[in-house]
C-alpha cells in the first residue's frame, strides 16, 4: 500500500489566506500538543509574512512564538520557508542576512528549511538551503507553479534538476499559490518531474481557488506525489488549502496509507471554529470554478485587498478592469508568477494603468527593477516598447544592473551591540519603532478564553455609544441605560 504523508498548513497557510495572518499564539497554543499527535509528516508554520504580521500587527515576538511552539510540538518536524534572499523585503539581500536568517529558523527548532522563489530561480535559493542541510535540516525548493507561455513542464524539469544539483534537496514541491493547476496539467507535470528528481521526495502544495485543488491532489497522489499540503476543517477550502479530513478518506478509499487521526482533526476543528464565530473570522467554504482566475492569477488574499482598496478609492466598479489590466501587464513583463512579490508588484502597476489612463506613465520602483532583474533571471524578456517605457519613466536612480551587496552582519552587531542575533534581524527588517513597539507589548498571551452569550453580548452592549441598547441572541437578552453625566 503507497503512503502519502500530510504537510499541515492550519497553523500558517489557512490563516493567512482566510484571516489575513491574525492568528495569535494564544489560538495556537492550546491545540498545538494535540496537532503533535495527529500524524502528520510535518507542520507549515512559518514564512516571511508571519514575522511581519507579528511584528507590526500582533505585537507578539515571532521567534519566542515558534520556540513555544516547537515546546508543545516536539515530535512532528516544524517547517519554515524563506522566499529567495528577500525574506520580508522586495529587494534583493546580502547573503550573510540570509544566513543568519537560515541559522537562527534551525536554532529556534525549525527541522524542514523550504526556499522559494517567484522567479524560481535556483540561484536564489543556494545559499540557504545549502547551509541548511550543513545544520543539519531536512531542506526543500519549492517551484513556485504558473500557467503561462514559458512555464512549461520542460521548465520545471529543469529548475527541479538544478534544485537538486546544486543544493543536494531532499524535497522538491509544486508550490500552486493561484490554485492553477489542473488535472490535466498535473498528469503531465508529475511525470515530468519524476523522471529528473529519482530518489528525491516530490510535494505538492495547492490553494482552492478555482475549485480544482481537491481533485488535483487525488489525481497527483496516483502518479506518485509523496506529500500533500492540507488544513483542517472548517479552516480549509476557498483561497486556503484542501480539507484534510476529505482527503484523507478519499486518498484511503483509493488504497492509500495516510497514516493521521481524523477524530482528533475534528475537534482540532471545532476549536478554530469557535474561535472564528467568537472573533468573527471567516471560515473556508468550496469554490466554485472561475474560469477568469486562469487570466490574471491573483492569489485569493490579494483579490480581496484589492477590492478593498479600489473602494476605499472610489472605484470599485473599475474592480473587473483592474483585474484585466493585470493579465496585460503580466504578460507585457514576461509572465512572472503571481505570488509575493510580483503579484503585487503586476497589481500595482495595473491599477495605476488603469487609474491613470495612460500605462505606464507611472512606475514603481519595484517594477523598474524587475524588469532590469535586479530581483533574479527572468523566464522571458520584457516587452521592448513596455521596457522603454519603464526606463523612461522610472526613477534614475535605478541603474541599469543590481549594485554589488556588502555583508551587513557585522555592522549590526555593532550597532545593537549585546542584542540577540534574533533581535538583530527583527530590527534589520523592520524600520523605526515596530520592533520597539513589539517587545513593548509585553509577553505573548498562551491562553485563549472563550466567552459565553452573556459576555459577548455585554461587551457588544458596552461598545454601543447610545444611551440605550436591547442585544438578545437566542435564549440571552442583555438591556443596558448608560447615567446620565
Amino acid at each position: 500500500m503507497n503512503e502519502v504523508k500530510i504537510i499541515d498548513t492550519t497553523l500558517r497557510d489557512a490563516p493567512q489566506c482566510l484571516w489575513a495572518t491574525r492568528m495569535t499564539a494564544g489560538m495556537m497554543m492550546p491545540v498545538a500538543p494535540a496537532m503533535d499527535r495527529m500524524g502528520f509528516g510535518r507542520m507549515d508554520i512559518a514564512a516571511a509574512i508571519q514575522f511581519d504580521v507579528c511584528v507590526r500587527y500582533l505585537k507578539e515576538d515571532p521567534w519566542q512564538k515558534f520556540r513555544l511552539l516547537r515546546e508543545r510540538i516536539p515530535h512532528t518536524p516544524l517547517m519554515a520557508t524563506v522566499r529567495g534572499r528577500s525574506l520580508v523585503s522586495f529587494d534583493i539581500l546580502p547573503d550573510d542576512i540570509i544566513e543568519l536568517w537560515t541559522e537562527r529558523l534551525v536554532a529556534n527548532g525549525f527541522r524542514v528549511i523550504c526556499a522559494m522563489d517567484g522567479l524560481n530561480d535556483i540561484d536564489n535559493l543556494v545559499v540557504s538551503l545549502t547551509l541548511a542541510k550543513r545544520l543539519g535540516a531536512t531542506t526543500e525548493a519549492s517551484l513556485a507553479f504558473s500557467q503561462s507561455p514559458v512555464h512549461t513542464d520542460a521548465h520545471y524539469a529543469a529548475a527541479a534538476r538544478d534544485a537538486v544539483k546544486k543544493t543536494g534537496v531532499d524535497i522538491v514541491k509544486i508550490r500552486d499559490a493561484g490554485g492553477l493547476l489542473t488535472p490535466d496539467r498535473v498528469r503531465t507535470l508529475v511525470p515530468a518531474l519524476k523522471r529528473v528528481l529519482g530518489k528525491t521526495k516530490l510535494a505538492l502544495h495547492s490553494h482552492c481557488l478555482t475549485g480544482l485543488a481537491p481533485l488535483v491532489y487525488l489525481e497527483a497522489v496516483k502518479l506518485g506525489v509523496d506529500e500533500v499540503a492540507t488544513s483542517i476543517a472548517p479552516l480549509a477550502n476557498g483561497p486556503a488549502q484542501p480539507a484534510m479530513q476529505t482527503f484523507v478518506r478519499n486518498a484511503r478509499e483509493l488504497g492509500f496509507h495516510v497514516g493521521v487521526d481524523l477524530a482528533a482533526a475534528d475537534e482540532v476543528g471545532e476549536y478554530f471554529r469557535r474561535i472564528a464565530e467568537q472573533e468573527g473570522l471567516p471560515l473556508g467554504v468550496p469554490a466554485e470554478y472561475d474560469e477568469f482566475h486562469f487570466k490574471h492569477q491573483l492569489p485569493g488574499g490579494m483579490l480581496t485587498n484589492l477590492k478593498f482598496q479600489l473602494s476605499q478609492m472610489g472605484l470599485a466598479d473599475r474592480f473587473d478592469d483592474v483585474l484585466a489590466e493585470c493579465g496585460r501587464v503580466r504578460e507585457e513583463l514576461g509572465w512572472p508568477i503571481m505570488i509575493t512579490p510580483f503579484s503585487q508588484l503586476v497589481g500595482t502597476q495595473a491599477v495605476l494603468n488603469v487609474v491613470q489612463g495612460d500605462r505606464y506613465r507611472v512606475v514603481p520602483n519595484e517594477v523598474k527593477k524587475y524588469a532590469l532583474g535586479h530581483y533574479g533571471k527572468l523566464l522571458a524578456p520584457v516587452h521592448q516598447s513596455v521596457l522603454d517605457r519603464i526606463v523612461e519613466n522610472g526613477s534614475s536612480e535605478i541603474g541599469t544592473r543590481p549594485a554589488a551587496l556588502e555583508p551587513a552582519v557585522p555592522a549590526l552587531r555593532k550597532q545593537y551591540a549585546g542584542r540577540s542575533d534574533d533581535e538583530l534581524l527583527l530590527r534589520y527588517m523592520f524600520a523605526g519603532n515596530q520592533v520597539d513597539d513589539m517587545y513593548a507589548a509585553g509577553p505573548l498571551e498562551t491562553e485563549y478564553h472563550f466567552k459565553n452569550k452573556a459576555q459577548r453580548l455585554l461587551e457588544a452592549a458596552l461598545a454601543k455609544k447610545t444611551p440605550y441598547v436591547s442585544l438578545s441572541d437566542g435564549d440571552v437578552r442583555i438591556e443596558a441605560r448608560r447615567r446620565a453625566n
